[in-house]
């Protein structure tokens, strides 16, 4: 039987999969240079990093869609780890836009119902982290508002409680958590002039984490399947062919 055929009968090569799911920020991140691009080139060969972002998204709409994206027993679509980034749609100000607008409360109550929802379909503990939402350019921003016609909609004080929600729902829980909030405003860390989104000198500091992720997830791939093949020794390396 030729080698290809015989493989083929035998059990599958599955990747761990780490999923991030989140909003804009998310979405665009595997864009060049982006903390998800390098995060998936962190662990390329192994786990598989799927991007579940989705532009405009708040944490009421995320826990609704969230059942649908991972579910109990689906085998391959279990992930090892997820990263949960959402805030900065939530904390717009009711008064300017009322769609995208959660409040406070109800925030730190999707949050939490998210963390309950991946613990109970067997997200391993300490593989859940809580990110922050970013700091915002209130100038960049207001010019922003301006070229769309409406009035200044966000404020980086009301981001700040909606970042400091999220690092009190992360320790009550259990999760891990990155504080971007703070870290991109420290040692004067600028923002970029347009739609309030980080720079790419600010996302040095989310590769940083993606760094310390990549080390421990690592250990989950590793426990999972070694992936260096031996040339010479093909058919060793899966068993029942």
């Amino acid at each position: 039987m030729a080698l290809c055929e015989a493989v083929a009968s035998g059990s599958p090569l599955v990747w761990p999969r780490v999923l991030l799911f989140g909003d804009s920020i998310t979405q665009f991140s595997f864009q060049q240079g982006g903390w998800g691009a390098s995060l998936a080139d962190m662990l390329v060969r192994k786990c598989d990093v799927l991007n579940r972002g989705f532009s405009g998204y708040n944490t009421r709409w995320a826990k609704i869609i969230l059942p649908r994206l991972v579910r109990k027993g689906s085998g391959l679509d279990s992930p090892v780890a997820v990263t949960i980034f959402f805030g900065a749609n939530d904390s717009a100000l009711k008064d300017e836009n009322p769609k995208q607008h959660v409040p406070l409360e109800e925030f730190v109550a999707n949050l939490r119902s998210m963390v309950r929802y991946l613990r109970s379909v067997d997200v391993p503990e300490g593989r859940l982290i809580l990110i922050t939402p970013p700091p915002l350019c209130e100038a960049a921003w207001a010019q922003e508002c301006l070229q769309q016609g409406c009035k200044l909609n966000r404020l980086n004080s009301v981001v700040g409680e909606y970042a400091r929600a999220c690092l009190q729902v992360a320790q009550d829980c259990g999760a891990d958590a990155l504080d971007l909030w703070s870290l991109m405003q420290k040692d004067g860390q600028q923002l970029a002039s347009c739609s309030g989104k980080p720079s790419d000198r600010s996302w040095h500091t989310v590769k940083q984490m993606s760094s310390k992720w990549s080390m421990a997830w690592e250990s989950t791939a590793a426990r999972e399947r070694g992936w260096r093949l031996s040339a010479c020794h093909v058919r060793k390396n899966f068993p029942g062919v």
